[in-house]
């Protein structure tokens, strides 16, 4: 992965103009893809790039890639000044998320609005998996918080600041600390994680959704966090391989055979 993230940087992809604002678009795309949004690649793109909500589209999926490109603004701006990492973080992600289409929950416990980043007070499954009773989120979630805050001080590797990122995605994920949005909110927190190390921000394809689900499912029965860091291992490299000849080749193009104009 390291000479793929160095191959990236030195082509100088990242200076193409308008290039991060439309990898930030498709990294939301794909997240609120993966969690059911209707919308394809380009209505997104219309929606914020231009502020057009796509027609015949539920409202609640505009809604939901709204909140999460403001989301992914969020982390982007906390990992530039270097914030640490702590639990109010990881609320303050999930409150973005949710901002629009969080929903209150009544229980006897009290009132939880998920809108804005408040832990979940009930049990919850999703699909096949089931997560952490209630009582033990804040616990699970504080302890994550330390041990990605402590290594986060260490001397690591490329590679190993990689790893960190996909094992944080994969452990909030699996503690499931709020009622919705814990997906999205797992992604980007991995995604602030990349930022903080100034390394590509990776990206999940929805079309891998079934694969992506299935990794997690096998490394929660196996209780092996090196079968979920391949998946995303793959997911990453293909990323960057793609991002790289779609560089080159393009280059390649305007370089040897010049510009055509299309009439």
């Amino acid at each position: 992965m390291e000479s793929l993230i160095l191959k990236y940087k030195s082509l100088g992809i990242t200076d193409v103009l308008h290039y991060e604002k439309f990898n930030l678009i498709s990294i939301s795309h794909h997240s609120t893809k993966i969690e059911g949004s209707t919308l394809t690649e380009l209505e997104t793109q219309i929606l914020l790039d231009d502020g057009l909500t796509p027609k015949g589209k539920p409202l609640n999926d505009t809604l939901m890639v709204t909140d999460h490109f403001k989301a992914l603004h969020f982390i982007i701006d906390m990992a530039k000044s270097k914030t640490p990492v702590s639990v109010e973080l990881v609320k303050e992600i999930n409150s973005y998320v949710m901002k629009s289409t969080g929903g209150v929950y009544n229980t006897i416990l009290g009132e939880v609005d998920a809108s804005k980043g408040m832990f979940r007070k009930g049990n919850v499954t999703a699909g096949v998996s089931y997560f952490p009773n209630y009582d033990k989120v804040e616990r699970l979630t504080n302890d994550l918080v330390k041990f990605i805050s402590d290594k986060m001080k260490e001397n690591l590797t490329i590679d190993e600041k990689l790893y960190l990122s996909f094992d944080a995605h994969f452990n909030l994920v699996s503690i499931h600390p709020f009622y919705d949005g814990n997906g999205r909110t797992s992604r980007l927190f991995m995604n602030y994680i990349q930022a903080f190390y100034d390394l590509p921000l990776a990206i999940v394809n929805s079309e891998d959704k079934q694969e992506y689900i299935q990794a997690l499912i096998d490394t929660r029965k196996e209780d092996n966090i090196q079968i979920f860091r391949d998946f995303m291992k793959d997911q990453y490299e293909k990323y960057l391989s793609n991002e790289i000849k779609k560089f080159e080749d393009g280059f390649s193009s305007k370089t040897n055979r010049g510009f055509s104009f299309l009439f």
